[in-house]
């Protein structure tokens, strides 16, 4: 393990980490709207860059490259939620990019590739749901000075279905992540092959 990172924490792969960061952080600035969800779920495409971070230099650049995204992000927008919002983030983009990162490791094939995406994407979903429900909608509701109702409220607007926060989670946090997590990866795979040249280089 030692001997891994040594061999990860050289000059050109702290630089390629430096750039797949900033690069992360940039795309997470350009946030798309989800017509079924209230405006605080806004589907971004930084994962996209860690991802292919994750692949060319293994899990723990991810991880690396997802940290210094978030740091970038908190430096250009600052925080709401006292950097709660920005460890969730952080947490759950690890959440998507270290299993892919762990299952292309042990075998560089594109079988390994999509196994590894398709349970990032689960693993991300499941924690995204956890962490919006018990951490990060109490917190914003706090922050903001409004109860949960009223962020319920806005999801009632787009979907009368969602009654509840657990309706929230299941109807709108949960199909953003399902639907940040396939984007990020059907990208991922079509620019991988392209950019690995660039990437080992």
């Amino acid at each position: 393990m030692a001997q891994c990172e040594v061999k990860l924490m050289t000059t050109k792969n702290m630089a390629k980490m430096g750039i797949l960061g900033a690069v992360a952080g940039l795309l997470m600035l350009l946030e798309i709207p989800l017509p079924f969800a209230p405006s605080f779920y806004e589907v971004d495409l930084s994962e996209v860059a860690v991802l292919l971070g994750a692949f060319a230099m293994g899990p723990i650049a991810g991880i690396i490259i997802e940290a210094i995204k978030i740091l970038i992000n908190f430096v250009i927008t600052g925080t709401t939620t006292a950097g709660v919002g920005e460890l969730a983030n952080f947490i759950i983009g690890c959440c998507l990019v270290v299993p892919a990162g762990i299952m292309y490791r042990k075998s560089k094939n594109v079988r390994n590739a999509i196994i590894g995406m398709l349970a990032g994407i689960i693993c991300m979903t499941i924690a995204g749901a956890i962490l919006n429900y018990f951490v990060l909608i109490p917190v914003y509701a706090k922050a903001f000075g409004m109860p949960i109702d009223t962020i319920i409220a806005m999801g009632t607007k787009l979907n009368p279905k969602i009654d509840s926060l657990w309706d929230l989670i299941l109807l709108a946090n949960v199909p953003f992540n399902i639907i940040k997590g396939v984007l990020s990866s059907l990208l991922t795979f079509l620019l991988y092959k392209r950019l690995s040249p660039i990437l080992h280089k």
